[in-house]
């Protein structure tokens, strides 16, 4: 028998490079758990919408489902449009019993993701000559910003010269901002982590502004790295293996 089917949430959008990059981490998550039928959704931008296929979920007899935030920080989306998704689905099905997965970030694994983009990109991880910024989208939610803010500090202890956040939206300092202040610091160089799930607008607008600043090379999105699937596997096993007044919605 299958397990229950997961429900993968992204954020969506209009770039059709990020659907595609979507699809590579769910299929490369489909080959570590080829028992779990994957579903991919996106909350705006691109469809299908996490509703229509968790309603389909509910007409094909599936009586459980896990719904997984592909979202890297705890923020208004996981907090607030995760939910309204799942109150209206369970209105509509109370028979169908949904598990909400813990958002993909922080996890020890989403930051050796990043360290492999960047080594993608020609960067030694934990280079002692290179100061480094985390780059994420920013969020309205101050503890959202204050989470990237620590992984930050936190990456200071992995050998880099210097670790700072910055903010592509939202919040501040904006990429060309940090890339800026540090090579001012007297960093011989700088770069920058792009704390993304897949291609897109931010992720653009931060490659231009971190390399017209400066920066010596920027990591692309982390996409179907394999640490990524790994944490999407990690994050269903943990939803179904918590006690359903925990997890279940």
């Amino acid at each position: 028998m299958s397990a229950p089917p997961a429900v993968a949430v992204a954020h969506g959008s209009r770039d059709p490079r990020a659907a595609a990059t979507v699809a590579g981490l769910l299929g490369a998550v489909r080959a570590r758990r080829p028992d779990v039928p994957v579903h991919a959704a996106f909350l705006d931008h691109a469809p299908p919408a996490p509703d229509r296929v968790l309603d389909g979920l509910a007409r094909d007899g599936a009586d459980e489902a896990v719904v997984l935030p592909l979202l890297l920080t705890a923020a208004y989306h996981s907090k607030t449009d995760v939910p309204g998704v799942l109150n209206r689905v369970r209105a509509r099905h109370p028979r169908l019993r949904l598990r909400t997965a813990d958002t993909l970030g922080p996890h020890p694994l989403l930051m050796a993701a990043l360290e492999r983009r960047l080594s993608d990109a020609g960067v030694e991880p934990g280079d002692p000559g290179t100061a480094v910024v985390l780059v994420s989208a920013g969020s309205s939610d101050a503890s959202a910003n204050a989470v990237i803010a620590r992984l930050a500090r936190e990456w200071r202890d992995r050998g880099w010269r210097d670790a700072v956040p910055a903010y592509a939206s939202a919040a501040g300092p904006k990429p060309g901002e940090a890339v800026a202040a540090l090579l001012e610091s007297g960093a011989p160089r700088v770069a920058v982590a792009s704390y993304f799930l897949a291609p897109g607008y931010f992720a653009d607008k931060v490659r231009g502004e971190a390399l017209a600043a400066g920066a010596s090379a920027v990591s692309p999105a982390l996409g179907a790295a394999p640490e990524l699937a790994d944490l999407i596997v990690q994050r269903y096993e943990e939803a179904l293996e918590a006690p359903r007044t925990a997890r279940a919605v």
